[in-house]
């Protein structure tokens, strides 16, 4: 077993070690997992496209996870918020809003924050007009007098530095919010299940679902400009690139940005379609964009740039269901999907097998290998994600591979020492009476009558991967999950379902083939045996 272990930790850190060093001339540009951070990241890449490779990781989830990405070189840049890094990442007991004093605390981390876009978006609390009307809320600290009132915030706002936290003490709330993703609360506040949510200025929805925005009377919360978080190696490693990213700096203000989000969340255009838009509204000098942007649509839609055109993934945004799941990245993610499951599942089957095997005779050590592998399984997968980040100082394919590697191991190891413990004691006996050694009647006689149960281990821990696999797109592996992130981000139904039933599909398929080989497996088994 030990042998096992080595093999593939060789094999994981050579993957590891190759990875950065087949992507070192390639800008990397990481977004988070909402509509402007999409927006922006696309802008970025579309800028530096003409000097540079550039690849651009999509939706990598919360500040957090970029931000250890961006440490451990897995990105190279990513649009960040003045206020975020401040308060979120350097911890600084007080926001100057100075990029400045910003960058000397970042400059220890080998960082740098710069190319202002000329932009604000800052974190607000909105409520639903009618009830701002009938309750008389102007401010946020007009919230204290209606503890009845129902929030839900985001997940990272309930959690942040600059969140709910310290604007509950600020304010003195005694609201209970509820949690829930940032793409859905517009829904979720429109249809009455909350009353009151976080929201960014710069959102395309605050217009369209008529909502209050309440004052922040008591200016708890700092100045969140929008600038480029990155390495401080960047410019002298791309300096082609540098100066056309340094052209985007002051180019957008918050009427522009919420517009631009509008195009992506009420429009239906997809993110790189936008950026190709904005920059070319840019050559052009359109000083009038905000006045082209009424024509635009109409003009997108003749020329294929509107709805109905290609949206992020390959996905069109105005198509059907099977026209969204069959588009033209159906087949890029499969193989990316199939083959973080295929290597997890084998690496699993490598080490699990032979450790439930040792767990069958040696009754102390599987016991306390059946608690390990289980307490993994405790873990919820996207928190081992974030976790594995750090620890091996990369995102992408290689924390998804080890995270789906120790959730395929409890099934496997457990029915390896339960098909083992099945193994007729005298069958055992009678080997032993034939002459046959511990070493060959393992191959010959416990194996081959354990198998059909070390078989339902490999189907289970095969199925629980191909779902798994769909949170690895938070951290950049691809795979289906890559549309369900951004349909989470747009709140688009029908990209969700373009991610989650091709994955559903998979899972049966899977499950299916494991049958039938189970099926014959057991026939030659029994005839073994």
């Amino acid at each position: 077993m030990r042998g096992c272990i080595a093999t593939w930790t060789t094999i994981l850190g050579l993957l590891g070690a190759a990875a950065p060093a087949a992507c070192a001339e390639t800008l990397r540009v990481g977004s988070k997992r909402f509509t402007e951070s999409y927006v922006l990241a696309e802008i970025l890449v579309a800028a530096a496209r003409p000097h540079a490779p550039v690849e651009h990781r999509p939706g990598l989830g919360n500040t957090a996870i970029l931000f250890a990405a961006l440490q451990a070189g897995s990105i190279d840049l990513y649009p960040e918020y003045l206020g975020t890094i401040e308060r979120e990442i350097l911890k600084l007991p007080a926001a100057s809003g100075s990029l400045e004093a910003v960058n000397r605390a970042l400059a220890p981390l080998g960082l740098a924050a710069s190319i202002s876009f000329g932009f604000e978006n800052t974190y607000a609390l909105a409520v639903r007009s009618d009830i701002a009307a009938g309750a008389g809320l102007e401010t946020i600290g007009d919230l204290a007098s209606r503890p009845g009132l129902r929030l839900g915030l985001s997940h990272e706002f309930l959690g942040r530095a600059d969140g709910w936290p310290g604007l509950k003490a600020r304010y003195g709330l005694a609201h209970r919010p509820v949690g829930l993703d940032h793409g859905l609360a517009y829904e979720a506040i429109a249809d009455g299940t909350i009353d009151v949510t976080d929201i960014y200025s710069t959102d395309a929805k605050i217009g369209r679902y008529r909502l209050k925005v309440l004052r922040d009377d008591l200016g708890y919360f700092p100045r969140y400009d929008a600038v480029v978080l990155h390495r401080t190696d960047v410019p002298a490693r791309f300096p082609e690139a540098w100066p056309a990213l340094q052209a985007l700096a002051g180019s957008i203000d918050a009427r522009r940005m919420a517009q631009l989000n509008a195009e992506a969340e009420l429009g239906g255009r997809g993110f790189a379609d936008i950026a190709a838009g904005f920059l070319a509204s840019q050559a052009r000098g359109a000083l009038g964009a905000a006045a082209e942007r009424g024509t635009g649509q109409a003009q997108g839609q003749r020329q294929g740039e509107g709805p109905g055109s290609a949206g992020e993934g390959g996905v069109r945004r105005g198509a059907g269901i099977a026209d969204a799941v069959f588009a033209d990245d159906f087949w890029r993610l499969a193989a990316q999907h199939v083959g973080l499951v295929a290597a997890a599942v084998l690496a699993a089957v490598a080490v699990g097998v032979p450790a439930g095997v040792a767990a069958a005779f040696r009754p102390r050590l599987g016991a306390s290998l059946l608690a390990v592998v289980g307490a993994v399984q405790t873990i919820p997968s996207l928190a081992l994600l974030a976790l594995l980040i750090p620890a091996v100082g990369a995102i992408g394919a290689l924390p998804a591979l080890i995270a789906l590697f120790a959730y395929a191991l409890l099934p496997i190891v457990r029915n390896a020492c339960v098909g083992m413990q099945q193994v007729p004691g005298a069958l055992r006996e009678a080997a032993g009476a034939l002459g046959l050694r511990p070493g060959v009647r393992l191959l010959l006689v416990d194996l081959p009558i354990a198998l059909p149960t070390i078989l339902a281990g490999v189907r289970t821990a095969a199925v629980i991967c191909v779902g798994t696999a769909t949170i690895a797109a938070f951290i950049g592996a691809g795979g289906f999950g890559e549309r369900i992130a951004t349909g989470l981000a747009l709140n688009d139904h029908r990209l969700l379902l373009a991610g989650a039933l091709p994955s559903a599909a998979l899972a049966f398929l899977v499950d299916g083939l494991f049958a039938l080989v189970e099926r014959r497996v057991s026939r030659w088994s029994r005839a073994a045996g």
